[in-house]
């Protein structure tokens, strides 16, 4: 039977630094790297071996899941990056220290913001410091100035079905690194979590949530693979 491990990217500099990431490309810190290589690992050790790969564009879920594979020995199995599985766009909030806009704005609307289901945050403004319209990565695609989850849902779950779907049909074992949206976005349809309490669920990073599915493609209850 078909069984697709989600896993967070590992720490990256900016979760270190407390300052929203969204869209804007930053990398791994060293204990972000060291929870990946523990990803890959968990998976080893455990003898859930991916057979194709997932990820977003960005540089910290890509390095998450090359050094997760690296540790399971699957550097060579094929993968997919896709914008689709970045991160939630942050919108005016990229870069910003989330302490310091707490203070600012109040630890209500910055709650407001980061976790609920259709609020987005103040949208980014053309020709800042964040801007993506000129990164070659994204050329031809409509970058958004801001998103809330629903809107991140809105493009993860239609890539979910249309690419990764039919992979688990065929029997193979999907191992999707990506961000804390967008790994929230599959979590809330694969569970069935309602809109109004998927703002409770935090997605540890580094740590491999599994989902196995039945001859059906029913997924089974999602479980840590450390508690496996």
């Amino acid at each position: 039977m078909p069984s697709l491990v989600l896993v967070r990217h590992g720490q990256s500099q900016w979760n270190l630094e407390n300052r929203f990431t969204g869209w804007w490309d930053v990398d791994l810190t060293e204990r972000g790297e060291a929870e990946a290589r523990a990803a890959g690992e968990l998976l080893a050790a455990k003898g859930l071996l991916p057979t194709v790969a997932f990820t977003s564009l960005q540089t910290r879920a890509i390095r998450t899941l090359h050094l997760a594979l690296e540790a399971c020995a699957r550097v060579w199995i094929p993968e997919t990056k896709d914008w689709r599985l970045n991160e939630r766009h942050y919108g005016g909030l990229t870069g910003l220290d989330k302490a310091e806009t707490a203070a600012k704005h109040g630890d209500e609307q910055v709650r407001i913001w980061r976790r609920s289901f259709d609020t987005p945050p103040p949208p980014m403004e053309a020709g800042g410091p964040y801007d993506l319209a000129a990164d070659p990565r994204y050329a031809g695609i409509a970058i958004p100035s801001t998103e809330s989850l629903k809107d991140t849902i809105a493009r993860v779950l239609p890539y979910y079905e249309s690419a990764i779907v039919p992979v688990l049909q065929a029997g193979e074992t999907v191992l999707v690194a990506a961000h804390g949206n967008s790994l929230r976005a599959l979590v809330k349809h694969l569970s069935n979590i309602p809109d109004d309490q998927i703002t409770e669920l935090e997605i540890p990073t580094g740590q491999p949530i599994v989902y196995d599915f039945d001859a059906q493609m029913a997924p089974g209850e999602r479980h840590y693979l450390k508690d496996r």
